[in-house]
This record gives structure tokens, C-alpha cells and sequence, in this order.
């Protein structure tokens, strides 16, 4: 089964790669970098049915005049720029902590994990594969909540049930060999710590 898994990713690759041609280009880049306003009418056309489109031409001509005023600087040059300090320092400690949070580590020792929760061997891989499954579920619904919460709260909020989480799946990775249930605790840990690290970070 796991061979058929894998290959089923090659699937939406090939469908997107018979598909991807008979696209249309996008509009503003047909504008923008390649200054062919008839290609961007006709894919505007295309992508949103006839009728008078000059409002959107016109914020693609806005956004090009704005590009071409700004200056483009290399990455050098953004380390350098005090202007871009605190922006720069936001996003490299988001990646930071996005790198160190412990998803790789509970991915790395869940199986066990899984395996000391007396679970059968072959139910293992399925267990496994629900982990997967709650990230992948946990980003859609990560994908409806940052326009009601926003980035900042939905950040803040994702790490510290994550440590809270990795808290708490620590003791009961200490506490195993004392009571039966704890176990079961962690598999469950396990899978809220995902669904945490979905929905946050």
C-alpha cells in the first residue's frame, strides 16, 4: 500500500502538468513584464468574461508604475537598510522558531511512541498516517481562521499550546513505565501537538 501512497503525489503533478498549458498567462504579469496590453485584455477576457475591464488594467498600470519606482536591493543591501531592521528581525525569528519548534522531533520518535502504547505492528503505519492527516486538516482550517483571528494571534496562540503540549508529553513519556494509561496520553499529546503546529505556526 505504502508504494501507491507515494506515487499517488506523482498523480496531481501529472494533472497539473497535462492542465498547466491550456491556462491562460496572468494578466498583470502579461502587463507588467511583458507590456502586451492586448495578451492581458484578452486573458482578463479569458479568466472573467467580456465586458469593460479598464478598472483592473488600470490597478495592474498602478502596480507596474509602483515597481518601477522601487528599488530593487540585494540581499546585502536589506541587511544593511536600517528601515527594513525590525522586518528583517521578525522574519528570521519566525523561521527560527518555525525550524526549532519540535515538529521534526515528534514526526522523528512518534513511531515509538505508537510502538510503547502497544499498538499492532501493522496498525502502526495508519497511526502514522492519521498524524499526517491531522496537519494536513489542521492547515485548511488554519487557511479559515487567520482572516477571522489574524497571523499574530493564531502564532502566539499555536506555540504555547505547543509548549504547553510538548510540556506535558514530557511528563508523560517520564511517567510511562509507572501507569499503563499514560501511553495512550501521549498518542494523544502527539496529535494535538500537530494540530497546534498546523494551526499556529
Amino acid at each position: 500500500l505504502w508504494p501507491w501512497l507515494l506515487a499517488s503525489s506523482g498523480l496531481s503533478a501529472l494533472v497539473q502538468l497535462v492542465t498547466l498549458p491550456f491556462f491562460p498567462d496572468s494578466p498583470s504579469y502579461l502587463l507588467i513584464q511583458k507590456g502586451d496590453e492586448e495578451a492581458c485584455r484578452k486573458a482578463i477576457r479569458k479568466l472573467w468574461g467580456d465586458g469593460d475591464h479598464q478598472a483592473e488594467i488600470d490597478d495592474i498600470m498602478k502596480e507596474k508604475v509602483a515597481m518601477t519606482s522601487t528599488k530593487t536591493l540585494r540581499v546585502l543591501e536589506v541587511i544593511k537598510e536600517r528601515s527594513l531592521r525590525w522586518q528583517l528581525y521578525i522574519l528570521m525569528t519566525v523561521m527560527t522558531t518555525l525550524q526549532l519548534c519540535g515538529i521534526n522531533a515528534i514526526y522523528f520518535y512518534s513511531f515509538e511512541v505508537f510502538h510503547t502504547a502497544k499498538f499492532e505492528e501493522y496498525l502502526i503505519p495508519y497511526v502514522s498516517l492519521g498524524v499526517g492527516l491531522c496537519e494536513c486538516l489542521s492547515s485548511i482550517l488554519c487557511s479559515t481562521l487567520i482572516d477571522r483571528f489574524g497571523r499574530k494571534v493564531l502564532l502566539w496562540g499555536g506555540y504555547t499550546l505547543m509548549c504547553s503540549v510538548l510540556a506535558l508529553l514530557t511528563m508523560t513519556l517520564s511517567l510511562q513505565h509507572q501507569f499503563f494509561w499514560m501511553h495512550y496520553f501521549s498518542v494523544i499529546l502527539i496529535f494535538l501537538f500537530v494540530i497546534f503546529y498546523g494551526i499556529g505556526p
